[in-house]
């Protein structure tokens, strides 16, 4: 016990050091610029856009931020960061009805769109879409960044989509809100112009298809920006937006007595009162190993999470070593039914193992329960034995239930996360409505010491086939920077930055994430699963 109790301090100290870096990275997505941009905006009456979204939704209720980390490391034309992606997204309550906000930044290259700024405001949409809320958008922007064009503009999934998303939510009849704080311009003009119902502050928003310099090079005529497309001019002349208001403020509050309309939203899912887990969840700083690839036992990160820490296991003695390296079962999650599959011990899947797992995921499609995947698996297990055995034919199956599952699906990745288990344990491929990452997570193809051996192992046949022999000092200067590519490229951070996954969570706040989580994810009603042809 005291060897259980030392190591457990150990961990916990781990891991909040590295959540240090988390709040590290949020505060550079949060405060680009920092107070000389703050300054900027208060001399032209705005306010940090965070700010306006507090005040846009419910009093002492949270604010879902997705994806803070994206748009670090990228290096976009000379750009080593975009900020946040330059667009801040995430989930809120007004009036108690779930919507998306998608707000520009204006603090990072004028609120312009760069590759990973489309591919953010874009997954927001479709979290909206999916999930059946309202999509608020707080506009400021520049319009596509110019010097990166040929990425921004003429694709399926690029700057264009976003208007095609809005008609299409539309007409499916999920409202589109749009309160301009500042230019919209070219495409960009259309957030206000294609939203059900849309908002300009006098003197402060700007809306048109060409700006001044464009129309002066077009047609020769000179035309002030507030003449051109200033707010009186589209709410009283032209019609493409419909509430002028003096400021920001008012604007939010106008936003706000808009959305005030909308009916009440409804879970498609019987919810029970919830009951405080009795481990508290901030034990999964003490339970969950500094190695990433050491193994738990995942009940005990179940217990931090589950309402009154209990969980009904399913198939609990099945198959003892080979069986559990995958836990499957049911928890309430504050108050929602919800059906887990977790990887556990050191993650390798057996036969066993995933065969538990498709039987687990049909009977909670059956049931229209939502699945929440705990991702902590290195991979299928290989070799002569497990082949004839089946573990490619179930571990297909696996990623057949997965894909083909209607139910809401969530996966929360907590260690190793790699090769073909990330595809039967419902990673991004799968359209799982969330994921969201640990600290200690790691996903990638293979892990760093495996793919160092296997690469160092080809080199050397490439060396020998150029005639020559790899000496020992380059194989293990090249292993160990592959090693080292691999370690870096499988951090969150690293994902999170190209919208791999939905954001890095705290450990203390992943019950209260996930739960919120579920309870946006089940506002629609769930489809009947239909899974094709399993062979078994």
């Amino acid at each position: 016990m005291a060897n259980e109790t030392d190591a457990y301090r150990e961990n916990r100290r781990y891991w909040l050091k590295e959540e240090e870096k988390l709040y590290a990275l949020w505060e550079k997505a949060c405060n680009p610029g920092g107070s000389r941009q703050v300054e900027r905006l208060a001399r032209q009456g705005k306010k940090p856009v965070r700010e306006l979204i507090a005040q846009l939704i419910d009093k002492d209720t949270p604010f879902r931020e997705l994806s803070r980390g994206a748009g670090f490391g990228l290096d976009y034309e000379q750009m080593a960061d975009v900020p946040c992606a330059g667009v801040v997204t995430g989930l809120g309550k007004v009036h108690g009805n779930w919507v998306m906000v998608i707000a520009n930044d204006s603090r990072v290259k004028a609120g312009a769109y760069t590759p990973i700024s489309c591919k953010k405001h874009l997954r927001a949409q479709d979290i909206a879409d999916q999930c059946g809320i309202a999509c608020v958008y707080i506009a400021d922007s520049a319009g596509g960044f110019l010097p990166m064009q040929d990425r921004v503009f003429p694709g399926r999934d690029q700057f264009g989509r976003f208007f095609y998303n809005m008609s299409r939510m539309s007409a499916k009849g999920l409202k589109q809100y749009t309160l301009s704080t500042g230019g919209n311009t070219a495409g960009g003009a259309y957030i206000v112009y294609l939203a059900c119902e849309s908002i300009m502050i006098d003197r402060l928003s700007y809306s048109f298809l060409g700006g001044p310099p464009m129309v002066k090079s077009a047609i020769g005529e000179e035309v002030t920006m507030e003449a051109l497309g200033g707010a009186r001019v589209h709410t009283g002349i032209s019609g493409g937006a419909d509430y002028l208001v003096d400021s920001q403020q008012e604007g939010i509050a106008k936003l706000r007595e808009l959305l005030s309309y909308d009916p009440a939203q409804q879970l498609s899912i019987q919810r029970r009162p919830a009951i405080k887990p009795r481990v508290p969840p901030e034990h999964l700083y003490d339970v969950l190993p500094r190695d990433p690839y050491r193994g738990l036992d995942v009940r005990k990160v179940i217990a931090c999470i589950a309402d009154d820490s209990r969980f009904s296991e399913y198939k609990k003695k099945y198959a003892p070593g080979r069986g559990d390296t995958i836990v499957c079962g049911k928890i309430h999650l504050k108050g929602i039914p919800v059906g887990v599959v977790a990887a556990n011990q050191m993650g390798v899947i057996f036969v066993e193992s995933a065969r538990k797992a498709i039987e687990w995921v049909l009977r909670c499609s059956t049931q229209k329960i939502p699945i929440l995947y705990i991702q902590n698996s290195p991979g299928y297990m290989v070799g002569t034995e497990e082949e004839y055995a089946g573990i490619g034919k179930y571990g297909s199956g696996m990623v057949r239930a997965a894909a083909c599952s209607e139910v809401p699906k969530i996966q929360w990745v907590i260690g190793p996360d790699h090769g073909a288990a990330n595809y039967g344990m419902c990673g991004r491929s799968y359209d799982p409505h969330f994921i969201f990452s640990t600290m200690r997570a790691r996903t990638s193809v293979m892990s760093g010491r495996t793919a160092g051996k296997i690469l160092t192992a080809l080199e050397r046949n490439n060396a020998r086939k150029r005639g020559r022999e790899m000496d020992e000092q380059s194989a293990r200067r090249f292993e160990q920077m592959m090693i080292e590519k691999y370690a870096a490229e499988a951090h969150p951070f690293y994902l999170e930055a190209r919208l791999y996954h939905d954001g890095t969570i705290a450990l203390k706040d992943a019950r209260d994430i996930l739960a919120d989580a579920f309870e946006v994810s089940l506002l629609q009603p769930i489809p009947e699963s239909r899974f094709g042809n399993f062979k078994f």
